[in-house]
This record gives C-alpha cells, sequence and structure tokens, in this order.
C-alpha cells in the first residue's frame, strides 16, 4: 500500500469526504492542513501546481486534486 498524504484546509467539505472515503477503504493517510503550515502551502502551490484542497499525494501515483472517489480507491493497490 502506498504512503498516502491528504492536504486539507478548514471548513473544506470535499476534504472531509475525501478523508471518509479513505477511512472507508481502509488506507492509512496523513493530513496536513495547509492553512496551519506554510511550506506545505508553498508546496502544494509552488511544486504541484494546485490551488485548491484537498490535494492527495500518494506513492507510485500522480498527485490529483479534488474529491475523486475513484482514483482514492486506486491508492489500495
Amino acid at each position: 500500500m502506498s504512503k498516502v498524504t491528504v492536504y486539507t484546509k478548514h471548513n473544506c467539505p470535499q476534504c472531509e469526504v475525501t478523508k471518509i472515503v479513505l477511512k472507508d477503504e481502509g488506507i492509512e493517510f496523513n493530513t496536513i492542513n495547509i492553512e496551519d503550515d506554510q511550506e506545505a502551502m508553498e508546496y502544494v502551490k509552488d511544486v504541484l501546481g494546485f490551488s485548491s484542497t484537498p490535494v492527495i499525494v500518494a506513492d507510485g501515483h500522480e498527485p490529483f486534486s479534488g474529491f475523486q472517489p475513484d482514483k482514492l480507491k486506486e491508492l489500495k493497490y
């Protein structure tokens, strides 16, 4: 199973439902709130090129943004 990080913001409904799907699928993940972590915000915006959350980064997978249940379930493998 790949290592998964979910970059989130406060009061983000898509972030919350993304975490629920990951939990339901039994996928372990770390959460980093970019509003509380300036370095993480710069990484998401400047390195990854995303401007909205959630941003999901997983070993062996292309980073993606937004609530995408099919892509989330692929992280199991």
